[in-house]
């Protein structure tokens, strides 16, 4: 059975808030869990089958433009995007681009796991891009946050 996963505001401890400046694009999607945010993450960022030929098709209409296709270079990455932060609830990992800059968060806390995402826009290419990505980003963060649930349901409460 698939888990529930609903959109949620940003948690209010999340390390995503000393990113946000006004005007930004910010989404999260929650549900119940049990795991490690790096367990999570994991997870997450090992996309479906049938998001492979969404993502290759963004490489090959986004390569004309310069924009990276496989995140810079780090010890320490998830699928494509370097990790910057890690607590013992959050993980945080993204990059800056030429049109945007964005970070994903997972959280895992008290049963519940939500994974967020932040973007700054910093010019009309990165609107066109959160614009036209949209949908697809919706339908793979919540397909993300069911699979790991599903490999980690919470744990029975007393």
């Amino acid at each position: 059975m698939t888990p529930e996963v609903r959109k949620i505001p940003l948690p209010a401890d999340s390390l995503l808030h000393g990113y946000m400046q006004k005007g930004d694009f910010v989404d999260c999607f929650a549900t119940q869990a049990d795991m490690s945010p790096r367990e999570a993450a994991e997870i997450i960022v090992d996309f479906p089958g049938w998001a492979q030929p969404l993502l290759k098709l963004r490489g090959l209409v986004t390569a004309p433009f310069g924009l990276s296709q496989d995140g810079p270079d780090a010890a320490d990455k998830l699928g494509p995007f370097p990790v910057e932060q890690e607590t013992e609830h959050e993980i945080i990992a993204g990059f800056n681009d030429k049109h945007l800059n964005f970070r994903v968060s997972v959280m895992c806390k008290d049963g519940q796991l939500s994974l967020a995402t932040w973007v700054h826009r910093n010019n009309i290419g990165g609107r066109i891009y959160l614009a036209a990505i949209l949908p697809f980003h919706v339908l793979i963060a919540r397909n993300g946050v069911a699979r790991a649930a599903m490999a980690h349901p919470p744990l029975a409460r007393a």
